[in-house]
């Protein structure tokens, strides 16, 4: 049976090649929308040529897609689905059967590292170095050598614990690290210390480190506000690759500020772009990069590879990954 594929992600060169050649040896017909954007994060437009396709990959509309009943399979590029998440647009694919997964599987290791890096690079004083070198070029030999740290045995709170914790972890296993996870609902297999989000208060007086990696969902905007910083141990650091929704960023200029956080790690903000006046760019031991930390060089590639591998899946009528709702 011939499958027809709407697609309004546009894939880099090489990717794009990868993505076509797989569909066609698998005999399916492609629709590229003509308003595809290279942007996973970019909401998709209504396009009248959703309604002709079996499966749906990128980020469809969300209305349109309710409005399109051959819509068997909804792929998404990326691995949050706030725009997605909605009672009326669960009810209507539950209604017709229909299958909805993300790309967790694609970004989880990048995200992870790039957290684990920052974690690292904080530990051991690494952007102050950097900035010495660019400044006052000191050789602060006997302050510095006592100053630093390690990671053994400290302890990270992982905020919005899924596939990117669970990566995290992996990477924190060798440092004996004590890793507690916050979800909305445990499952009780997840290997760690677990809490509901709203019990995480308990433990915010023991972190060392804290990793914020919550989607953004009524539930979860400016979870981290003023009250959450005030909990911290004094002199916690802060990551946040979550959504800058999740983030009370006032409330943490000014835990930066007063030394309650001792260095924070930002790669999603709001808004986005981040103004070159907005003060977090100035902020004490405050370090930013652009929504960097999903992306790797193969991204696209990555995408590819999911998406056919679980379209093989779907053909086999076998689980498909990643799936939620």
């Amino acid at each position: 049976m011939s499958l027809t594929v709407w697609a309004n992600h546009e894939l880099r060169p090489g990717a794009r090649e990868l993505f076509y050649d797989s569909l066609a040896r698998l005999g399916c017909r492609v629709i590229q929308s003509a308003k595809s954007s290279r942007s996973v994060l970019t909401p998709g437009e209504p396009d009248p040529t959703l309604a002709e396709a079996d499966i749906a990959y990128g980020q469809p509309d969300p209305d349109e897609v309710m409005r399109c009943p051959k819509l068997r399979w909804v792929a998404l590029s990326t691995a949050g689905y706030t725009r997605y998440d909605r009672d009326d647009f669960r009810a209507a694919m539950r209604a017709r059967g229909a299958l909805v997964t993300n790309a967790s599987g694609v970004f989880a290791d990048p995200c992870a590292e790039h957290a684990f890096a920052m974690m690292m690079a904080f530990t051991r004083e690494l952007p102050r170095y950097i900035l010495n070198k660019q400044g006052a070029r000191e050789w602060n030999y006997t302050e510095g050598r006592y100053s630093i740290e390690t990671l053994q045995g400290k302890t990270v709170v992982i905020l919005g614990y899924g596939a990117i914790g669970q990566r995290l972890r992996d990477l924190l296993a060798p440092f004996r690290c004590r890793v507690i996870g916050a979800r909305r609902a445990p499952r009780g297999d997840e290997g760690i210390e677990m809490l509901r989000d709203t019990e995480v208060a308990s433990v915010l007086p023991l972190a060392d480190h804290v990793v914020n990696c919550l989607p953004d969902a009524a539930g979860t905007r400016r979870f981290c506000d003023a009250v959450f910083f005030a909990q911290l141990r004094r002199g916690a650091y802060f990551y946040n690759i979550g959504r800058g929704s999740t983030v009370d960023q006032d409330a943490l200029l000014a835990a930066l500020h007063r030394g309650q956080v001792r260095g924070a790690f930002l790669d999603a903000l709001d808004p986005e772009p981040l103004p070159p006046e907005h003060p977090l760019w100035v902020a004490p031991n405050c370090h930013i990069t652009p929504h960097l930390a999903g992306g790797h060089r193969e991204q696209d590639e990555s995408l590819v590879r999911h998406f056919t591998g679980n379209l093989q899946r779907f053909v086999s009528g076998l689980p498909l990954l990643d799936r939620i709702g």
